[in-house]
């Protein structure tokens, strides 16, 4: 393999083009595989092409890859903008593990080892440098970049750069600035696991991508199962106390949307003897440090946080993430979510939701209005995204089809598995989720949902859930007659209780068919499916918990099946890996994937030939780790 680098930096001499040939060699040297993925092969032979590239592809899918490998084989150095400061150190390490020269920039150096890094990027010493979005506005890093020669710009969670995504960031806008500011534009590639078409679009123009080859490699995580269970704030504590004890030996992230439920959260599942550590953006960040080594290092079995915690989490070995609330978005979820289950294994995403996380959800994007770097009318803009995203989010938590279907549906993709156009109402599902595992009762409410409909389209003016509760169901309220809506057709023809009509329209509003305004005093009114609700054929249905029902658990994947050791020899394997990252300052995970472990105990390898057919074992982990794990492999078969 040529490494470019030094043919560049050293003698001046340019270096013949990488192909892909020297990719793969490079996959396989310093990452232990022998191809690359379908969706990683097309962008790196786009980049080494010298062609622009955007990549959409689910958590785990590899996509640090696209923009390594061409940064190992280019000549230069490669940067990488990402928003996760506080993990910089975390990538840079593992690649350096890898065998790979890397680096980062950010505050979290003081301004001599700023200068040091810079000095020696210029000298050749790195292949891949991380930066935060903000540094590229900084001139003194502008005129260092006039100095390396960099081949490749990498944008990481691109999705950051749309009003119309979930985590929009304003320093992400200066991006594109940046880009067309130096001597010669570099190849862009922009990377992100959750984005719809809309967003994609905004990517490739707010980024300026030229003619970019986009890769959209699907959404599905067949080794995910998805779960949701309605419960009330007081049942959720002992739902995750009851999945975390069946679970005793693995690791889990439990998401909290308030910085208070963190706290108390965590310290409850201390008293039921769980070791567990919190992460929210209020606590120092010494101590947020901290907790994220003890999960990353296995120290605690469960993370109790906040979003802050997760984007850029590599620990492949997460096996369940539970929800205590509702997000606000199927872009934040499924990010979320996703961190289950990293290594292909089977996997739980468990989100667990009552109607106070509705309100929650809604008075935090309405507090959230106000974005710095944005003018009034961007941020109404985003903030009105962010409500639409809520209400797709709603949906799902109260849906009765497939979940999965529901998600992908969402990105657009129309099949999985071979189940094809799910979305267009298939009776099959993935088999893989709470819904179409039947954990939970179905009930029609067609003809209350008919009697709100008519109710909206008849009222002169705009009311709330509670003026139409009243009206459908002929209370004689003083406001209900002096507004005369017992002359309505609609009065009075529902007997159910108020809370059951008001869920209605919730799940009306979750399916376009009306919309729900923000503010003090939210009115109901009409919804983009309005229309095609009043059609002959419209239906409704409504999930009700089963009582004392028997939840399933996640399903396993053939190959995880066919690849099950004997437990016995993994955890000697996983206490070895332990060990070893102790030693060395290092996450569990970055030694070696639970998958990786789960193949040494299939294949049982005798000899360093052997080992390097491990997934995941290129020459750098052989070297480092081979003879140890060879040594504890052939203990064990001895005292067999």
């Amino acid at each position: 393999m040529r490494d470019g680098c030094e043919n560049v930096c050293g003698a001046g001499v340019e270096a013949p083009a990488p192909t892909m040939d020297d990719a793969r060699a490079a996959l396989l040297r310093y990452f232990g595989y022998a191809d690359f993925r379908h969706g990683q092969r097309r962008i790196v032979e786009a980049v080494l092409a010298g062609r622009d590239a955007l990549g959409v592809m689910p958590t785990g899918a590899g996509k640090s890859m696209c923009y390594q490998i061409p940064g190992i084989v280019l000549p230069g150095l490669a940067l990488v903008v990402s928003p996760l400061v506080s993990l910089m150190g975390d990538q840079v390490r593992a690649l350096i593990d890898a065998g790979v020269r890397g680096a980062y920039l950010n505050s979290t150096l003081t301004p001599g080892q700023q200068r040091t890094v810079m000095k020696r990027a210029v000298e050749g010493a790195y292949k891949i440098m991380y930066v935060a979005p903000e540094r590229l506005e900084d001139p003194v890093f502008r005129e260092f970049t006039r100095q390396v020669p960099i081949p490749l710009v990498a944008v990481d969670e691109a999705h950051c750069v749309s009003q119309w995504g979930q985590d929009f960031r304003p320093s992400y806008l200066g991006i594109r600035d940046f880009i067309e500011s130096m001597p010669r534009r570099p190849r862009v590639v922009a990377l992100t696991a959750t984005a719809t078409e809309r967003v994609r679009r905004d990517i490739s123009a707010l980024l300026g991508l030229d003619d970019p080859v986009e890769t959209v490699t699907g959404f599905d995580r067949p080794n995910l199962r998805f779960g949701v269970e309605r419960l009330e704030p007081k049942e959720k504590r002992l739902r995750i106390a009851g999945y975390i004890a069946e679970h005793p030996r693995e690791s889990g992230i439990v998401y909290c949307n308030k910085r208070k439920d963190v706290d108390d959260v965590a310290a409850w599942l201390a008293v039921q003897g769980v070791t567990a550590a919190r992460y929210h953006a209020g606590m120092d960040a010494a101590a947020r440090r901290e907790s994220q080594r003890r999960f990353i290092d296995d120290d605690v079995q469960v993370m109790v946080a906040t979003n802050a915690f997760g984007m850029g989490i590599d620990k492949s070995n997460v096996r369940y993430v539970i929800h205590y609330g509702m997000p606000k978005s199927i872009e934040a979820y499924y990010q979320e979510a996703g961190r289950a289950g990293r290594d292909g294994e089977a996997s739980e995403c468990l989100l667990l939701w009552s109607d106070g996380d509705i309100a929650t959800c809604r008075y935090f994007i309405e507090e959230g209005s106000v974005r710095e770097g944005l003018s009034q009318e961007e941020a109404s803009c985003a903030q009105a995204a962010q409500r639409r995203m809520l209400e797709a989010m709603i949906g799902y938590c109260r849906t009765t089809d497939c979940l999965r279907s529901y998600i992908l549906r969402y990105f657009g993709e129309r099949s999985y598995d071979g189940i094809a156009d799910a979305a267009a109402g298939s009776s099959e599902g993935c088999g893989n989720c709470s819904n179409c595992l039947g954990d939970f009762e179905s009930i029609d409410v067609t003809d209350i949902a008919r009697a709100c409909i008519a109710c909206v389209r008849d009222m002169p003016g705009s009311f709330g859930k509670a003026m139409i509760a009243d009206v459908v169901r002929g209370s004689k309220a003083r406001r209900v007659l002096e507004n005369g809506f017992d002359e309505l057709g609609c009065y009075g023809t529902v007997r159910a209780a108020a809370p059951l009509v008001k869920e209605t329209i919730e799940l009306l509003a979750a399916s376009g068919v009306v919309a729900i305004s923000e503010g003090s005093y939210p009115v109901v009114e009409r919804g983009p499916a309005f229309d095609e609700a009043q059609r002959e054929g419209f239906s409704l249905c409504m999930k009700k918990a089963k009582r004392d029902r028997v939840r399933p658990q996640p399903a396993r994947t053939p190959a995880s099946v066919d690849a099950a050791p004997a437990s016995d020899l993994f955890e000697r394997l996983r206490a070895l890996r332990k060990r070893i990252a102790d030693d060395k300052g290092l996450p569990p995970y970055m030694v070696f994937s639970d998958k990786a472990l789960r193949d040494m105990c299939a294949i049982l390898p005798r000899n360093d030939r052997e080992f390097l057919q491990v997934n995941g074992v290129g020459e750098k982990k052989l070297e480092r780790y081979g003879a140890a794990f060879l040594a504890e492999i052939a203990a064990f078969s001895r005292d067999r």
